[in-house]
């Protein structure tokens, strides 16, 4: 929405600063609750004149900061909670660098309009340090809630007993931006910044939800879509999660579109299926210095992915080269447990000096084949070079090439069909049990 065009002086429209109850810099979470009360309280009709009802309202947020010390908890459809821009700056690099050193920083802190969330955390309720939680059973499901262009600010990680020499790396919290506990139909996320939450965005039950032109970084965990869920997209973002948990996750879910993502390091995936069907994963760029970049597990099916580059490093930045998803380099880029998918058209580049390939001496797996039948693989290029300036993201000088496995298919899997996707040496099938037309070797 264009601030320019909102009628400010419409009674569905409320700027928290303007709110005659509560100081909104000092608890921004005890005013959206209290604004939400009078909407309710003069919104009470559920049809009047015979076509009206209730038409829910804006709650505007200017660029500003504002600590949140209660929870904000939703129960209305049609709230559009909207700030002037989601603030992002990087925190990690203010944490990991002398704090002598701050004074020469341009900002040190996220912010547009940002919200600082002061709650404790209880491991026993998960949606205890969550800034927003919206919960609302019966019928309909809760509808049309909008969260745009602001920023959620989890501050800080904790000690997590590890010996972690910086615990702001630890990635741990026990804070969430978002949590969406029950069903709900046409929810909206967009162009908003979610920094230093151990979970940006938790839904359970999605319908038709939209994610798109976010940022999404420093996060523990990204994206997880929960319980189950169906028609919905995340798409435009630019995301990347911390080493322990995911940058996108979904469970049980049918129909789901992820694309035009550019999803950087260092979760423990880029993209987790757990029972996902019938869904596409199409032009995305993925970042990741671990395998298992893209894992299907369970039984995934009738998937989609499509034009997607793969792009597998290893970790440049010393304060975190001590830390990895724990998976081996034979485990595979993509890995995929379940039946009839497509996955047709991507490049996966694997650049990385051989002496960091785990366990040493193996040859790195583009693509495994886990489990599950009829899975449809087509002309995949995969590019594994070491070079000596393999930390420069965008060199390509004096790489030399080492051998991949770039597609492995194990005996749990067959009636698969391989095509063009490796030369003989390449591929490891067997071929009794699957179909396999090898790409033409190259004559040296």
């Amino acid at each position: 929405m264009n601030r320019d065009r909102m009628d400010k002086t419409a009674e569905n429209f409320y700027n928290v600063t303007e709110w005659p109850h509560g100081d909104a810099h000092e608890d921004i979470g005890a005013v959206i609750n209290d604004i939400i009360a009078d909407i309710k309280k003069r919104q009470d009709s559920t049809d009047h004149d015979g076509e009206c009802g209730k038409p829910g309202a804006v709650i505007y947020i200017p660029s500003g900061d504002y600590h949140l010390r209660t929870q904000v908890f939703i129960d209305i459809s049609y709230l559009r909670i909207e700030g002037s821009g989601h603030g992002f700056v990087s925190s990690s690099i203010r944490f990991n660098i002398p704090e002598k050193d701050w004074k020469d920083m341009h900002e040190l802190w996220p912010g547009g309009s940002r919200i600082l969330v002061n709650l404790e955390a209880n491991p026993d309720d998960e949606t205890a340090g969550a800034a927003f939680v919206v919960k609302r059973e019966g019928n309909p499901r809760i509808s049309s809630v909008e969260f745009v262009g602001f920023c959620i600010d989890g501050l800080h990680f904790v000690d997590d007993g590890t010996g972690e020499d910086i615990p702001e790396n630890t990635y741990l919290n026990g804070k969430t931006g978002i949590y969406i506990a029950s069903a709900q139909d046409s929810f909206r996320v967009t162009n908003m910044g979610f920094i230093y939450l151990e979970h940006g965005l938790i839904i359970h039950n999605a319908d038709a939800l939209t994610i798109h032109d976010n940022f999404i970084a420093e996060c523990g965990n990204c994206i997880e879509l929960r319980s189950a869920g169906q028609a919905s997209k995340i798409t435009d973002n630019l995301m990347g999660a911390g080493y322990r948990g995911y940058s996108i996750y979904a469970q049980n879910f049918g129909g789901l579109l992820i694309a035009d993502n550019n999803i950087f390091p260092r979760g423990t995936s880029m993209v987790h299926f757990e029972n996902v069907v019938r869904s596409t994963v199409t032009s995305n760029r993925f970042h990741s210095f671990s395998p298992g970049m893209l894992i299907m597990s369970g039984c995934c099916s009738e998937n989609l992915v499509a034009a997607n580059h793969f792009y597998r490093a290893r970790e440049p930045w010393a304060p975190m080269q001590m830390h990895d998803n724990g998976l081996t380099d034979d485990y595979g880029l993509v890995r995929v447990s379940g039946n009839n998918n497509s996955i047709v058209a991507n490049h996966f580049s694997e650049i990385i000096d051989t002496p960091y390939i785990k366990p040493v001496g193996t040859s790195p797996v583009i693509l495994y084949l886990a489990a599950g039948h009829g899975n449809y693989i087509a002309p995949t290029w995969a590019a594994a070079c070491f070079a000596a300036q393999v930390g420069a993201m965008i060199s390509n000088q004096d790489a030399e090439e080492f051998p991949v496995v770039t597609v492995q298919v194990a005996e749990k899997s067959s009636a698969n069909t391989v095509l063009d996707s490796g030369t003989e040496s390449q591929v490891v099938l067997d071929r009794k049990r699957n179909a396999f037309r090898p790409t033409p070797d190259i004559p040296r």
